[in-house]
C-alpha cells in the first residue's frame, strides 16, 4: 500500500525535493495535500500533477476557489482533516510550530525539516508524539544522520556527537573580513542552494546553533557531549563517538534527497537515486569552529544551557535580526549583538518567568515577549550606528 504523504512548504527546497522522491517512487507514495505561503499559480501546478485533493494558501487568499484552506488557522485544519501517514514540515522558521504539533496530533508521524519546532518546544513535541504513538523523524541532514546512526544503539554507549557544517560564505574570511561583508556576501553559500534566511544563518552559523539545540532536545545528550566541526566538503553529515574511540559516520553526496527519503521510508530502508557517493580521489578535511567569529554558536550553547525559554529567545531574536539585516537595516555583526542583548535582557522581564515554559501557550508567550525585546535591541543598534 501506497503511503500518504502531506507535504508543508510544497514550493520550498524541503518540498520540491520531496516531490523529486514522489516522483522516482510512485509505487511507494501519493500526494495527499500540500500547502504553500503565497505561490498559488506553483501550488495548483504541482497539485494537479499529483493530484493533491486538499490544497492550503497561508500567506494570502487564494484566487482558486480549489483551494479550500488558507490563512495559518486554516492550514491546520487541513493537516487534521486529511487522511495521510506522514507529514513533511518544510516550513520555515517559527511558523512551523502549530502545524508540526497538528500533525502529531492529528495521529500522522512527522518527518521534520523544521528545526525551530524543537528549538522552540522540544520537551512538548516529544510528548506530543509520545502521547499519540507516533514518531519524530529528523529531515535536516546532520539530524537524519544521528538519528539513524543511533537507532541501534543504546545512548550509555555514546561518548558524543559530532555535527558538521559548511561554514557556510564567511568560512575562508578572518571575523574581521566577515564583519565587513555586504548581504549579497552573506547570500552566497558555497555548497548550498537555499533560502535567503538560511543561507545567512548558515553565515552566521546560527544555523549550527540551532542544530546543536535540537540535537540536545532530540537525542538525550548532555550538551557537552555535542561538538560541531567546519567541513566545507559536506559528504560527512554527521558523525558518533561510541565509549570505545569509534568513530562512525553517514557519508553521501550533498543531497537532501537522502534524507528525505530515508524519512518517508522509515523504518524501512530501501535502495535510492539519489546520494551516492565515491570516495576515490575525495579529499575530506574537519576543523574546529572559531566561537569568536562565530558568536551565534556560542551563544546557541548558552541559551541551551539556560533552559527551554532561552532557547526560544535565541531563535525569535535571530529571526527579527535577520529579518533587518536582509532588508538593510542592520550590518552582518549586528546579528550576534541583538541576540546577545536579547537573551540578557530576560532575566529582567517580572512578566514572565523564561525559566517554565511547559505549555504551548507559554511558548507562544515567551517568543512574543522576546520578539520585542529584539525589535527594542535592534533600535538601540540602529541609533548607535
Amino acid at each position: 500500500m501506497k503511503k500518504k504523504i502531506i507535504i508543508l512548504g510544497c514550493t520550498g527546497s524541503i518540498g520540491l525535493n520531496t516531490i523529486d522522491i514522489v516522483k522516482a517512487m510512485p509505487d511507494r507514495f501519493e500526494i495527499a495535500a500540500m500547502s504553500a505561503h503565497s505561490s498559488e499559480e506553483q501550488l495548483l501546478s504541482l497539485a494537479k500533477t499529483f493530484k493533491a485533493k486538499n490544497l492550503a494558501l497561508t500567506g494570502s487568499r487564494p484566487k482558486d476557489s480549489s483551494i479550500k484552506y488558507h490563512t495559518p488557522e486554516g492550514l491546520l485544519q487541513m493537516i487534521a482533516d486529511t487522511d495521510a501517514d506522514i507529514v513533511v514540515n518544510g516550513i520555515a522558521g517559527s511558523s512551523g510550530l502549530l502545524p508540526s504539533i497538528a500533525s502529531l496530533e492529528s495521529g500522522k508521524n512527522l518527518a521534520l525539516a523544521n528545526k525551530e519546532t524543537v528549538v522552540m518546544a522540544g520537551s512538548l513535541i516529544k510528548k506530543t508524539a509520545s502521547k499519540h504513538g507516533k514518531k519524530i523523524i529528523p529531515v535536516d541532514s546532520e539530524h537524519s544522520a544521528i538519528f539513524n546512526l543511533l537507532e541501534k544503539r543504546e545512548l550509555n554507549e555514546i561518548d558524543e556527537i559530532i555535527i558538521t557544517a559548511s561554514g557556510g560564505a564567511f568560512r575562508n574570511l578572518t571575523a574581521e573580513e566577515m564583519n565587513k561583508a555586504s548581504l549579497e556576501d552573506a547570500l552566497t553559500h558555497p555548497n548550498w542552494s537555499m533560502g535567503r534566511k538560511i543561507t545567512i544563518d548558515s553565515a552566521s552559523m546560527a544555523n549550527k546553533g540551532l542544530e546543536v539545540i535540537e540535537a540536545y532536545q532530540l537525542f538525550g545528550l548532555t550538551l557537552s557531549k555535542i561538538k560541531v566541526l567546519i567541513h566545507p566538503q559536506s559528504m560527512v553529515h554527521s558523525l558518533i563517538r561510541t565509549i570505545d574511540g569509534s568513530l562512525y559516520a553517514q557519508i553521501s553526496k550533498p543531497d537532501m534527497r537522502v534524507p528525505i527519503q530515508n524519512a518517508l521510508t522509515w523504518p524501512e530502508s530501501v535502495p535510492s537515486l539519489f546520494g551516492r557517493l565515491d570516495l576515490a580521489g575525495i579529499t575530506l578535511s574537519f576543523t574546529e569552529p572559531d566561537l569568536k567569529k562565530y558568536k551565534m554558536l556560542s551563544l546557541a550553547y548558552q541559551a541551551a544551557e539556560a533552559g527551554c525559554g532561552y532557547t526560544i529567545a535565541y531563535n525569535a531574536a535571530n529571526e527579527a535580526a535577520v529579518d533587518a539585516f536582509l532588508n538593510r537595516k542592520i550590518n552582518f555583526p549586528g546579528i550576534p549583538h541583538i541576540t546577545e542583548k536579547t537573551l540578557s535582557s530576560l532575566d529582567g522581564i517580572s512578566s514572565f518567568n523564561f525559566n517554565n515554559v511547559e505549555t504551548i501557550e507559554d511558548v507562544i508567550e515567551a517568543d512574543r515577549i522576546s520578539r520585542i525585546e529584539a525589535e527594542k535591541h535592534t533600535g538601540e543598534y540602529l541609533n548607535k550606528k
